[in-house]
């Protein structure tokens, strides 16, 4: 990078100054009170994401039978939209008003409403409530979280019993708001399975998208994941949208739940959520969720009453924090590269930026910078962009392993038929650089080539829009 000349720093862009993005952010866990929202938001906004996830909270909600409290739901959502950010919501989980079995579990994780008429109706009748209460405000409702997962649906999934359960909960839904979107799946395995289960329960007549979650080091297996699902959904109703409901990775080497075993540090976890995102954005999902806004317990299998059960910190968050003996984040919210790298693809790739083909190659030379040669396509990601103005974007990056690795090399590029000059942008810290002249020779048919280019384990932008 150092012949390269910085110029300047991506400017961040709140939530409030982006009308539309596909971009968004885990905001789960408030209905078990496992950190201060009111620490989070401003922090959460300045990142300029589009959507948050937010996880309803029955047993919260309903602590008299037919009563729903919505005050401190009614806090979150407004909140929210407040900084233009529109909040969907995960319905879960259980209530211990009407189950014996919910009063045992920490948060009523994974303990269903299936077991006699007088839960079923209560689930239902407090979906119609929760539908009615945010009319106007909520579009989207997700029946369940991870339901192919022995920690959420623990009587051991059945795709069968989640397809009638999907279709009753849709039913209620509309009852109390005929425009929502219902939302089903929220996989957490790859297999489709589980889902195929559903479908024959006529579940796909009932939901209008499936989210998946991914959780991995390696982005490159993600096409190919939205590929078969599409597959899978085409077969029962094409109609249905897909959306990435949960993907990110720890910033600590210490923590539990997803890739809890592995070497975390936060320059990985940012890595992680550039690269993965960068997928995302090419794939044709709705809209996306990095999990998550801050750090917390993850629990899931935790005893109510037993604290020692549920103290297992995730360190997801793109914000730090300290943890109290109650187990809550606690503290002043620090902010990770993570955060800063999520606020710069917001502000880059938002509003009416879209995936087109550029007519940029990959033209390997030798690369006096390495005493070795430029990498070509077959060990390079690219993704192209533009926006409805013309401007454009040629993202690349090595897809080498992040656990291991701490990659560096170069490129040398054509750009043919384009004549503007443009900037390389470090998406990791917002960093814009020109392009010196002792970089750039004209193509002898047209264009020019950039010689030598930066090549990073994680995206960089080159780029007209900034």
């Amino acid at each position: 990078m150092e012949r390269l000349i910085k110029i300047g720093d991506v400017k961040g862009k709140s939530s409030s100054e982006i009308k539309h993005s596909r971009i968004g952010i885990g905001f789960e866990k408030l209905d078990r009170e496992l950190h201060d929202p009111e620490m989070a938001y401003d922090k959460m906004a300045e990142t300029g994401i589009k959507w948050a996830r937010i996880q309803s909270g029955w047993a919260r909600t309903e602590k008299e039978k037919g009563v729903y409290d919505f005050a401190w739901l009614d806090s979150v959502v407004d909140n929210l939209l407040s900084r233009g950010i529109e909040p969907w919501i995960d319905l879960c989980y259980g209530n211990g008003l009407y189950s014996e079995k919910a009063k045992e579990f920490f948060g009523a994780v994974g303990v269903l409403p299936i077991d006699c008429d007088e839960a079923k109706q209560g689930w239902a009748n407090y979906c119609t409530a929760i539908a009615k209460q945010y009319r106007g405000k909520v579009r989207y409702y997700e029946v369940w979280n991870e339901p192919d997962g022995d920690w959420d649906w623990n009587r051991g999934p059945d795709g069968r019993s989640y397809g009638q359960f999907a279709i009753a909960t849709a039913k209620a839904l509309r009852a109390g708001d005929p425009d929502v979107k219902v939302i089903g799946g929220s996989l957490c395995q790859v297999t489709s399975g589980f889902l195929a289960e559903a479908f024959e329960e006529g579940m796909a007549d009932h939901v209008d998208a499936i989210t998946y979650h991914e959780y991995t080091p390696d982005e490159r297996r993600v096409p190919t994941r939205v590929r078969s699902l599409r597959g899978l959904i085409n077969m029962y109703n094409p109609e249905i949208k897909i959306i990435q409901g949960e993907s990110g990775s720890q910033s600590r080497s210490d923590g539990r739940g997803a890739l809890h075993y592995g070497a975390w540090t936060e320059r990985k976890q940012a890595k992680q959520l550039l690269r993965h995102t960068m997928v995302d954005l090419e794939s044709e999902v709705e809209f996306i969720s990095y999990f998550s806004c801050v750090d917390m317990i993850e629990g899931l299998n935790g005893v109510e009453g037993n604290v020692e059960s549920y103290r297992d910190y995730g360190y997801f968050g793109i914000l730090g924090a300290e943890f109290g003996e109650d187990g809550m984040a606690k503290s002043e919210y620090k902010r990770k590269p993570s955060h800063r790298a999520l606020q710069t693809i917001c502000a880059l790739f938002s509003e009416d930026v879209h995936t087109e083909p550029l007519p940029i190659m990959m033209v390997p030379r030798q690369s006096k910078r390495l005493l070795s040669h430029d990498s070509d396509h077959t060990t390079t990601t690219t993704i192209c962009f533009k926006d409805n103005d013309g401007k454009w974007a040629y993202v690349y990056w090595a897809p080498t392993d992040i656990m291991t690795t701490d990659y560096e090399g170069t490129v040398t590029l054509h750009l043919a038929g384009i004549k503007e000059k443009p900037h390389l942008v470090d998406l990791m810290d917002g960093s814009i650089y020109e392009i010196p002249d002792s970089m750039i020779e004209p193509h002898p048919r047209g264009g020019y080539y950039i010689v030598n280019l930066p090549l990073k384990d994680y995206p960089m932008a080159l780029t007209t829009f900034c």
